[in-house]
């Protein structure tokens, strides 16, 4: 088995410089990779892509790297709850890129897939639709409109687990597992930052949900918010 441990985020995320693309795992802000993001705020890489469900809130996860105007794009679904994130937006200091989840989701197992190009009905017709490639299929004697839509092409994925192994077998816990499995598989080098890593042999083979093969590294992360974007409560009786 190939060891594919390092030693920290700072090393994790070393050779990730500026201009590159990255896929940034997690939902809201479960199961983000909190210490990549702060290596990479540490680090100070400037004009960088992020490819990301959410932009993060103000003062955690990828808003940290918006405050420090690393970010140059955001490709995202949901970004309503960053106000800096709205500020630059429409000052025109950000490029923002807003695309539906399911073909955010998409594209991430295409690239995974090996496969270039997907076709989706969502987008049709609308603004997401400019300048993109429509198609007519016929599927279950339907005859409709298909927007084309590449893989995402991205230098890094970096996704955050519950659980991994030394050969970067890994294990999500509940909505983490929502973007982490897939971006891990898209990038052309994916880091993993871990909970808790352990030795070959110790995850049970039939729970892990991204085999090593897609891993380059991971570590053992430290110091975990895990914080809610939105507390909801009920009132009791």
């Amino acid at each position: 088995m190939i060891n594919r441990v390092v030693k920290n985020a700072e090393e994790a995320v070393k050779d990730i410089t500026d201009n590159m693309t990255l896929l940034v795992g997690g939902f809201g802000l479960c199961g983000i990779p909190e210490n990549c993001i702060s290596a990479l705020v540490k680090k100070n890489v400037k004009n960088l892509t992020c490819i990301s469900n959410n932009a993060g809130v103000d003062d955690f996860g990828l808003g940290l790297l918006l405050q420090t105007k690393q970010i140059k794009k955001m490709i995202s679904s949901y970004v309503g709850e960053n106000a800096e994130f709205e500020r630059q937006m429409l000052s025109g200091e950000l490029d923002v890129e807003l695309i539906p989840q399911g073909t955010l989701a998409t594209r991430c197992l295409a690239a995974g897939y090996g496969m270039p190009v997907i076709y989706t009905p969502a987008g049709v017709g609308t603004e997401v639709a400019i300048g993109k490639p429509v198609r007519t299929f016929t599927y279950n004697g339907e005859t409709k409109e298909y927007l084309e839509e590449k893989a995402f092409e991205a230098d890094f994925a970096i996704v955050k687990a519950w659980k991994g192994d030394t050969a970067g077998n890994l294990i999500f816990r509940s909505t983490a597992r929502n973007f982490n499995p897939m971006m891990a598989m898209a990038g052309k080098i994916t880091i993993a930052e871990v909970e808790e890593l352990v030795e070959v042999g110790q995850l049970d083979p039939d729970q892990i949900h991204t085999p090593g093969i897609y891993v380059h590294r991971v570590f053992q992360g430290e110091k975990y918010e895990k914080r809610i974007e939105q507390v909801t409560v009920r009132k009791r009786g």
